[in-house]
């Protein structure tokens, strides 16, 4: 029985409005949409996993949007497909220049409204493509494979085709290795009871005391047989006989394998029955990779479980095991600015380590690399309207937003960092951090980066020094680029970076004080912001509206020189501040 809502016809759209509210971290509402993208929007250049189906389900779809998994969801009604109409505005929102995949049990209101919406996306030029998952053996037989619901598969089939995306695989790929994952996953579930739709008085079905019902559906439909009641040890007969009974030829005993509860199966029950479960798959000759048990794609109140079992080969397996981080479902090494850090430990656990082997000279740098940070967040204040509305020619408007929250998450971690006694790489890595995670999309992401690496490179020992800090503009620069995939010329923010750290290098070449070599910098880096108005854009956002954003300058490029110009204001009255105290 569903005891909390207020009106019936309203239940789904205040899950939506209560979930927003708990997960801003992880999810972004979409106007007059019935779902979520990526907090931050998605991620230029990278495919776009959009999932859904009728709401009910939770974890599925919305609780597992994150890095590593679904970049978008789109609920219907309780059991319902969405609409075309709904299913494109998250699908147009989460797209980020790469292609769609929209993914989806095989139902069909889910097939005719994915398939509708992905029409009029091709019609707009999005590369889109459908996958529907079809891993539940009691609804057809061997043979019409095609014919199968989706049911807890679905979970392992999104995990692994999110996997692939993460990993920067183009969408040929994306929808290669999901399919591949679909064929090799295979469900079967047993019923306890039925579930109850909010204001209704009874369940959709009941299963009578004494029984279970085999082979049940996710949207309230009941077992295609019923038995009486059988202990866990004979349940779990079952429910592995049946996964296995069309086991491939070709599978070596790597195997995905989620016990999963439908959402009034208590997980001590659960546990009870994978107790008996994974004795009998060893047996069977399975190695279980990092196995799940617990709530996953649930039913509402429904009383019933399934398992599921995905056959992993040499591509599948890394697939499943890769790191994930979503409101349900986590797994791995740290996140920052929606794509996975390149170090498992997490910032404050890294800050914490080094802020122990921070010098006084570092320390005392490190407060000015705070004051650095607040000029910049500042700086982004003032300018994000206008930043927004540059972005907005060819973009979505939110860069000047996504600035502002990232480099605000940014100034909070520097403070918590320095009151620790932390040292300028402490500092500046956890600050890059919390900028990449706060800001997301593309910018958070590459500031981050950016900030980690300045960090990285200057340490936690030494003062800095202009020539240390040019080594460390230019490894950051670097490190962008690589991880960007993007070239001068491209219109984005290293058309202004790499101008500034080869300007930062000539003047500690020529042996200038810090300050005027950084302020010579910042004067190449907004000439060069300047410049990138008459380019091109190849890649990122703007380059579906390429034409668009000539006689506009690249947004990144120029929150970049407006940020090192002040910056250099900054270090300037710092450093007449110390040699007037000095006197």
């Amino acid at each position: 029985m569903t005891h909390i809502y207020n009106d019936p016809d309203t239940f789904k759209s205040d899950v939506l409005a209560g979930f927003a509210a708990a997960h801003p971290r992880y999810v972004e509402r979409v106007p007059d949409a019935s779902g979520f993208i990526r907090a931050g929007g998605p991620l230029a250049g990278k495919v776009s996993l959009v999932i859904g189906g009728g709401s009910g389900h939770y974890p599925s779809y919305n609780g597992v949007v994150g890095p590593g998994f679904a970049d978008g969801a789109v609920l219907g009604d309780i059991f319902a497909s969405p609409s075309a109409e709904q299913v494109y505005r998250i699908a147009r929102a989460a797209h980020g220049g790469a292609g769609v995949v929209l993914a989806f049990g095989n139902y069909a209101g889910d097939r005719l409204n994915f398939g509708m919406a992905a029409d009029r996306l091709r019609a707009e030029g999005v590369d889109v493509r459908v996958v529907w998952v079809t891993d539940d053996v009691a609804s057809a037989p061997p043979g019409a494979e095609a014919d199968r619901r989706g049911i807890a598969g679905t979970f392992t089939v999104y995990k692994m085709a999110g996997a692939a995306a993460e990993e920067g695989r183009d969408l040929d790929e994306v929808e290669r290795l999901m399919r591949r994952a679909n064929a090799a996953t295979y469900s079967f579930g047993v019923a306890f009871d039925g579930c109850t739709l909010p204001g209704a008085s009874d369940a959709l079905f009941h299963v009578q005391d004494g029984q279970v019902d085999f082979g049940l559906g996710i949207h309230g439909e009941p077992g295609i047989s019923t038995t009486d009641w059988i202990p866990a040890a004979r349940l779990a007969d079952q429910l592995v006989d049946r996964v296995l009974a069309e086991r491939p030829g070709s599978a070596d005993g790597r195997a995905a394998v989620l016990l999963n509860g439908l959402g009034a199966t208590k997980y001590e029950e659960l546990y009870v029955l994978w107790s008996e479960i994974e004795p009998r798959l060893r047996a069977a000759g399975l190695d279980l990779v990092d196995p799940e048990v617990g709530e996953l794609v649930t039913s509402l109140d429904m009383a019933g479980c399934s398992l599921t079992v995905t056959w992993l080969d040499d591509e599948l397996d890394p697939l499943w095991r890769a790191p994930a981080d979503t409101p349900a479902y986590r797994r791995g090494q740290a996140v920052a600015g929606g794509r996975f850090t390149e170090r498992a430990v997490s910032a404050g656990a890294e800050a914490e380590e080094r802020q122990e082997a921070a010098s006084p000279a570092s320390r005392r740098d490190a407060v000015v690399a705070q004051s650095l940070l607040a000029t910049l967040a500042a700086t982004v204040e003032e300018h994000k309207d206008r930043l927004g509305e540059i972005d907005a020619v060819a973009g979505d408007g939110d860069h000047g937003i996504g600035m502002s929250r990232g480099s605000r998450a940014a100034v909070e971690a520097a403070e918590t960092a320095v009151a620790a006694g932390g040292g300028v790489r402490s500092v500046l890595s956890t600050a890059g951090a919390a900028f990449g995670d706060r800001a997301g999309g593309t910018s958070g992401i590459l500031w981050g980066l950016l900030l980690e690496t300045v960090g990285e490179s200057l340490g936690n020992q030494e003062p800095v020094t202009l020539d240390g800090l040019a080594r460390a503009v230019r490894a950051g620069a670097t490190r962008v680029q690589a991880f960007g995939h993007a070239e001068l010329g491209d219109k984005t923010m290293l058309d202004a970076l790499c101008p500034f750290a080869d300007a930062l290098d000539q003047g500690a070449a020529s042996g200038l004080p810090l300050p005027k070599a950084w302020g010579a910098a910042a004067e190449t880096c907004t000439r060069a912001a300047e410049a990138t108005a008459p380019m091109v854009p190849k890649v990122g956002r703007a380059r579906p509206l390429a034409e668009r954003s000539v006689g506009t300058p690249d947004p990144g490029a120029v929150s970049l020189a407006l940020i090192v110009t002040a910056i250099g204001e900054r270090l300037d009255q710092t450093c007449q501040h110390d040699l007037e105290e000095s006197s």
